[in-house]
């Protein structure tokens, strides 16, 4: 299971994104929460509230989860992150794997 990563300032950028991801059966559960964020951006540091993205699907998902992610996001330059989940509550991944059609 891969647990994907990202960021979006733009609450249509998240509603679209989640929507086309659960609808087109690539992921299987989608968390999201508001995050202050600091960065450089072009040499110079940027502030600013963000809403993350903690995105859950198989492994065999991810490019195609990260292709759609960038045809949909309005940054420039999009965080999207993976994190390859080695071990968890066996229900849960059987329930993803379910849901995500293996």
């Amino acid at each position: 299971m891969y647990c994907i990563v990202i960021t979006t300032c733009r609450e249509e950028d998240e509603e679209k994104i989640v929507t086309a991801l659960l609808n087109e059966n690539l992921v299987a559960c989608i968390n999201s929460w508001d995050v202050n964020s600091a960065y450089i951006w072009k040499g110079k540091v940027e502030r600013g509230r963000e809403r993350m993205l903690f995105i859950k699907t198989r492994r065999e998902n991810y490019k195609k989860v990260e292709n759609r992610i960038r045809q949909l996001h309005s940054y420039e330059v999009p965080e999207i992150l993976c994190i390859d989940v080695k071990d968890g509550y066996s229900g849960y991944l059987e329930w993803i794997d379910e849901v995500v059609g293996w």
